[in-house]
């Protein structure tokens, strides 16, 4: 048989993104997959090695020359003479261009936004008030290619007419029904012209009868989520409660009240944004890496912003909306963190820490007194290990946040922060209806290097093995079996973390686990008896999402429930297409740490 010639296939794969070769499979027929794959590899490195040619420099780009931006704002509430009113909204995706440095050339990115031109990175910020219910339409403009390499391979999202980019919106932290929940599933792209199985509805309905404080929103389309978030389309979410908030007297208002999402991203010269296009596993993964880590922290869309301050209390939401990345964050002239509330609900009473420690999508809700500052200038830094808690150290570029420039003359001080803040109910174990165990799998190929990651040993198509009954508690024991660190995510439910304890004999238990996947038969009450990791103080209370340290067993009590209220729901969250629970690491997600969760009347 006469082989395609060498040359004509050279040419053929140099013109196609990685995501057109399934097209063009048959024309290679008489070619051994082997030899179409020791191809595509050479062909892979010789495109990152050019790529590696046209990188960004970050270190050639000074730091703090930008002011930090303050994203725009939308009411998702309209005044009726001096009563508020549900309001609808309209929110688009959009492909634009954006600065991340001054001396960074305009960036192609995807931003959220009411239109193109006030579309941004982040996207606004909606203010929502506590009990009034806020519609979002969440339309797709974004074009029919990527601007970012994305992998067939993994369970993935894909069009039947493979155009279009699918998106849907997922409200972190928000308690509504399932079908407002942005399930994985219930994709959609532009002009609603390809939906997903689960789509519904193009309105969603946020009630916002859930307690106080601050969300985020994002994508969460199947197996894309890491590269749509990494194009742009997050932005945060606040609920308000103004008769409970209000006699707290915390710093509030536009100036002193401040959203701060931060991420990592790398460039290459021409600005765009770097994301490696050749898998770790490019065999079995053309694309797909466990991780991404860019070079340049960014903060509300800047990077290394800078931001002068009075000398008086602000509160920062700080939001970690990395892909991958932890922040560990301090102040290097000593200032200090308040909390007063976790992810998106408040504390009982202030904690008062030197540092703390953030994963992808948690939340640290804080106060920082500037007057207690004996410097002009505070930059906040991070220091946590890359992929975290064992890898690479930070350097000078990834190692520094933002800058704060503190004036110099001083004022009074109208805010404080109270004793105490707001006493939701404490954990009962006695309410418990259930135990679980939770596993964490990660499976590699014959180097050694990730191919998949599951939950119980299960991928998310699996039958939900997850199904509380609405209104109750259940204890979940998290048992983190690889080496990352996984930050855990619930949708619906809260919960609050009981205790973290070290398995012994480890390897023996995970072997176990890994032929029978069931943590009482491999015994776990003999190996979860090791030594016990404080929970500290500020993350003792109700959360959405908890750092699960790898080798110990992480036991939570998860509430399906209001918390405010001591009630169950205000919607029936028993409807399809339910919900999910996932590791936040984005690229574990996608590739498929994620599991449906359905809860029962």
């Amino acid at each position: 048989m006469k082989a395609f010639p060498f040359k004509a296939y050279l040419s053929l794969s140099l013109s196609l993104t990685h995501t057109q070769y399934s097209r063009f499979l048959p024309l290679f027929s008489l070619v051994s997959m082997r030899r179409i794959l020791l191809f595509l590899l050479l062909l892979a490195h010789l495109g990152e090695l050019g790529a590696e040619d046209r990188l960004l420099n970050p270190s050639k780009l000074e730091m703090f020359v930008d002011e930090l931006p303050d994203m725009p704002k939308i009411q998702g509430f309209r005044m009726l003479n001096t009563s508020p009113k549900p309001k609808s909204l309209m929110i688009g995706m959009f492909k634009k261009k954006w600065k991340f440095h001054r001396d960074l050339p305009p960036t192609p990115v995807f931003a959220y936004g009411a239109s193109r031109r006030g579309a941004t990175v982040p996207g606004p910020t909606i203010e929502a008030l506590q009990g009034i219910d806020t519609y979002v339409t969440w339309k797709n403009f974004l074009p029919s290619k990527h601007i970012l390499p994305w992998d067939p391979t993994i369970p993935t999202a894909i069009p039947a007419t493979k155009t279009g980019i699918p998106t849907v919106v997922h409200l972190h932290g928000g308690m509504h029904e399932p079908a407002n929940d942005g399930n994985a599933n219930s994709w959609f792209t532009a002009g609603f012209k390809e939906k997903g199985p689960d789509w519904s509805k193009r309105t969603y309905r946020y009630n916002n009868n859930q307690q106080p404080g601050s969300l985020w929103y994002h994508d969460h389309a199947m197996g894309l989520t890491r590269v749509n978030l990494l194009a742009g389309l997050i932005g945060a979410y606040v609920i308000r409660h103004p008769e409970v908030e209000g006699p707290l007297e915390l710093p509030h208002g536009e100036e002193f009240d401040r959203p701060l999402i931060v991420f990592d991203r790398s460039f290459r010269k021409d600005g765009s944004i770097y994301m490696n296009s050749t898998g770790n596993n490019p065999s079995i993964h053309p694309q797909w890496q466990p991780e991404y880590f860019g070079d340049l922290i960014i903060v509300n869309g800047k990077a290394w912003p800078k931001m002068t301050v009075r000398r008086r209390k602000y509160r920062l939401r700080i939001i970690n909306a990395s892909n991958a990345r932890f922040f560990r964050l301090f102040f290097t002239n000593g200032l200090e963190f308040i909390h007063v509330a976790s992810d998106s609900t408040y504390l009982v009473e202030p904690v008062v820490t030197n540092e703390t420690l953030l994963a992808p999508s948690e939340i640290a809700d804080v106060v920082v007194d500037f007057s207690k500052s004996k410097t002009d200038e505070a930059v906040l830094a991070n220091d946590a290990p890359y992929p975290y808690p064992s890898g690479d150290p930070v350097n000078e570029l990834n190692g520094r946040v933002m800058k704060f420039t503190i004036k110099k003359e001083r004022e009074v001080d109208t805010w404080r922060v109270p004793d105490k803040l707001i006493q939701y109910p404490s954990p009962d174990l006695s309410s418990a209806t259930q135990t679980r165990y939770i596993a964490m799998y990660e499976y590699t190929s014959d180097t050694d290097e990730p191919t998949h990651l599951y939950i119980n040993g299960k991928p998310y198509e699996a039958p939900a093995t997850e199904t509380p009954k609405a209104g109750t508690s259940e204890i979940w024991n998290v048992i983190n079996l690889t080496e990352d660190n996984h930050p855990m995510h619930i949708h619906l439910a809260v919960f609050t973390v009981l205790d973290q304890t070290e398995l012994v004999k480890a390897e023996e238990f995970k072997a176990c686990m890994s032929k029978m996947n069931d943590a009482i038969k491999c015994q776990i009450s003999k190996h979860a008896r090791g030594k016990k990791l404080r929970v500290a103080a500020h993350e003792k209370g109700w959360k959405n999402v908890y750092k699960m340290t790898p080798g110990y067993v992480t036991r939570i009590l998860v509430r399906f429930s209001y918390i405010h209220s001591n009630t169950s729901y205000s919607f029936d969250p028993t409807g399809m297409p339910g919900y999910v629970y996932h590791c936040h690491i984005l690229d574990h997600e996608d590739n498929a740490m994620m599991r449906p969760l359905v809860v029962m009347k």
